[in-house]
C-alpha cells in the first residue's frame, strides 16, 4: 500500500475540515454590560463603624462592591463623616476610596444636574446628574430621601440595604 504524501489525506474519501477563517468564525457575543450602582456619600458612609445599617450594607457590598461607582463629591461626603470619628474611620474612608471606581463630572453630568436643580439642592443634583449621565448606571445607592425620590422618578433602582423597600415614598 502506498504511503500518502504529507499534502494528501490518508483517506481520499474524507477531506479534513478546514479551520474557519476570521470572517467565517461564529460571531462572539459581546460580554453582557455590567450594570453599575452609583453610590453617594450617605451610602458610602455605611462602611464606617457605628453607621446605621452598616451590617446590611457590608453584606450587600460583599456581592456588589465591584459594581459601585461614585464621584469626588461622594468621597468628599464620606471623608466629612469620617474625619470627626478619628483615625480608624479616616482609614476606612481611605480604603473605600481605593476600592470604589471614581467617575469624573462630565458635561453630560452637569447638563443632567441642571434639569433637576430646581427641585434639589446643588450637591444632590450633581449626584443624580452623575447617575443619569453614566451609560451603565441603573441603580443609585443612597439613604438620602431627596436623591432616592428623584432617582426613582427617573427610573433608577434605589438601593438602601437595611431600609424597607420604597422607604422614600413614606418620607416627606
Amino acid at each position: 500500500m502506498p504511503v500518502p504524501s504529507p499534502n494528501q489525506p490518508a483517506d481520499r474519501g474524507v477531506l479534513p475540515r478546514p479551520r474557519p477563517a476570521g470572517d467565517d468564525a461564529a460571531p462572539v457575543a459581546p460580554p453582557p454590560p455590567v450594570t453599575r450602582v452609583y453610590a453617594d456619600g450617605s451610602a458610602l458612609s455605611r462602611y464606617l463603624v457605628g453607621a446605621p445599617c452598616r451590617e446590611q450594607w457590608l453584606a450587600w457590598t460583599a456581592e456588589h462592591e465591584s459594581q459601585l461607582v461614585t464621584t469626588p463629591l461622594g468621597l468628599t461626603e464620606l471623608r466629612r463623616v469620617a474625619q470627626p470619628r478619628g483615625v480608624e474611620a479616616t482609614g476606612v474612608a481611605h480604603d473605600v476610596e481605593e476600592r470604589v471606581e471614581v467617575i469624573r463630572f462630565s458635561d453630560q453630568t452637569l447638563k443632567a444636574a441642571t434639569k433637576v436643580s430646581g427641585v434639589l439642592p446643588p450637591f444632590v443634583a450633581l449626584h443624580i446628574g452623575a447617575a443619569l449621565a453614566h451609560p451603565d448606571v441603573s441603580s443609585v445607592a443612597t439613604y438620602d430621601v431627596q436623591l432616592a425620590q428623584v432617582s426613582a422618578l427617573h427610573g433608577l433602582t434605589v438601593v438602601s440595604p437595611g431600609w424597607p423597600s420604597s422607604w422614600w415614598e413614606r418620607e416627606g
